[in-house]
């Protein structure tokens, strides 16, 4: 790619002109937005390809459902420990190191998985552990991409860009799951539609692996777009890890919007097998599943666009937080009735848009209220908390299923095997997020530590060129 030149920043009232002067933004930006939601996209596709197929799965490996859970599950348990060394990569290393090396291990990944199922007739010894090894590489990469829009925003986006950059950056991670949700029924009717899919969704991830490893040149552009991206990373990674352990208002948003991502990973991950015991199809649970996602992406750049102007990132924080859990509320009921695919679908729809669509802003929230430590290393750590929770709270869901005496409308291709009452987890899982809110809106208060640091660096510059005139007069 050749080197574009930075774009001045449109003044504004009562910017300083010094400033304006200083710093720039540059067209590259968008190609590495273009290429971290490719690879976050491709990386999500990855992670829940076998969720809206459960059952045919299963079958075709002659393993339990449990067993292809873990598919899904691997990502959470992977995640825990890589992530820490992960956001001391994006923080230390930089963006473009983080980014080719994610992109390698999702390609990698995404074609050991389609070796593992070229053969007709895969035996559980052989293929299985194969599958789970490709999936295990890709869940590798994905908290060096995942962590990877907050870190991008405020190295490479002006101020008045950086919630919608982040935006369209984290979204990029559920269209993947929507691609998914939609992609994987279609194409698997039945079990033999296994290897196809999985060819389909290595394409994606080796394009983004070409992208990143021939065109990102730089992990920060050459001169700063913000009075903060000067600073970024001035803690250092240990220390900072100490300081937000220290820092009330961060620990409360690390417990409870982890919750509201495990939650949501629990929904994306248990959804087809919740609905086909009471006989919706796998189509219509990818329907449910497309809706929870298009309606968090059409929420999160309303919500985007709204902070952006506003910076009122607590308030729609915490007002998205409760609706979200009125509408999981909403699905835990609706969902244990047979014949009532409007209202399923319609709550999906609201948890999505109040739940989904608040990603961003809380990634961006959670930089406020702990600047001016690392983006990676504030960012990463919810991610970790919100897969620690994942994985507790899928194990713990699946205990409590119990087994049916019997279940005429049931779609799940496993039959008899497949017969749980999934009643008191739908009922847990809302539960366990209304606690979690009703924790956060109660208890979270912060100030906005980084947005109050640029207004200090401007309101400075402001006075000391004020000073300079005032010099320059008496002088004359």
């Amino acid at each position: 790619m050749e080197e574009d030149e930075g774009e001045r920043l449109i003044p504004e009232p009562g910017t300083d002109l010094a400033k304006l002067l200083e710093y720039k933004v540059y067209r590259r930006r968008w190609f590495i937005l273009v290429v971290i939601c490719l690879l976050n996209s491709s990386n999500a596709m990855i992670w829940l390809s076998f969720a809206p197929v459960a059952d045919q799965t299963a079958q075709y490996f002659n393993v339990t459902l449990d067993q292809i859970n873990w598919l899904s599950l691997i990502y959470m348990v992977v995640a825990i420990p890589v992530s820490f060394g992960t956001t001391w990569m994006l923080d230390t290393l930089g963006l473009k190191t983080s980014l080719i090396l994610s992109s390698w291990l999702n390609m990698t990944g995404s074609i050991l998985r389609f070796i593992s199922i070229l053969s007709k007739y895969p035996t559980w010894l052989m293929f299985y552990p194969l599958l789970m090894f490709g999936q295990t590489l890709c869940a590798l990469a994905q908290p060096l991409v995942i962590f990877s829009p907050t870190k991008m925003a405020a190295l490479w986006f002006p101020e008045h860009q950086r919630a919608t950059a982040n935006m369209i950056a984290s979204m990029s991670n559920p269209l993947g799951i929507l691609f998914a949700n939609i992609l994987s029924p279609l194409i698997v009717k039945n079990e033999s539609g296994l290897p196809l899919m999985l060819g389909i969704y290595a394409f994606p991830a080796s394009i983004a692996c070409l992208l990143a490893t021939l065109f990102i040149r730089a992990s920060a552009p050459p001169t700063p777009p913000s009075a903060s991206a000067e600073t970024s990373n001035s803690e250092p990674f240990l220390k900072g890890m100490k300081l937000l352990l220290k820092n009330k208002a961060y620990m409360i948003l690390l417990l409870c919007f982890g919750c509201g991502i495990a939650i949501f990973t629990c929904f994306s991950t248990l959804l087809e097998q919740i609905l086909c015991v009471k006989g919706y199809t796998n189509d219509f649970a990818g329907l449910c599943g497309a809706l929870f996602i298009v309606f968090g992406v059409v929420g999160a750049f309303l919500l985007g666009l709204f902070v952006d102007k506003t910076k009122k990132f607590t308030e729609v924080t915490k007002i998205n937080m409760c609706l979200a859990a009125l509408a999981c509320i909403a699905f835990a009921l609706v969902s244990q009735m047979k014949h009532q695919n409007f209202a399923i679908a319609a709550a999906s729809s609201l948890f999505g848009f109040f739940g989904f669509s608040i990603y961003p802003v809380a990634m961006e929230l959670s930089v406020e209220c702990s600047y001016p430590i690392g983006e990676a290393t504030s960012a990463g750590l919810i991610f970790i908390s919100g897969q620690v929770q994942s994985i507790v709270y899928i194990i713990l869901f699946q205990l409590m299923t119990k087994q049916m005496a019997e279940a005429p409308d049931v779609t799940c291709a496993l039959g008899d095997n497949s017969l749980l009452s999934w009643r008191v987890p739908n009922m847990v899982m809302a539960a366990i997020l209304s606690v979690g809110v009703c924790v956060f809106v109660v208890f979270f208060h912060t100030e906005y530590k980084r947005l109050k640091a640029e207004a200090s660096v401007t309101q400075g510059a402001d006075s000391k060129l004020n000073d300079d005139i005032d010099n320059v007069v008496e002088t004359e």
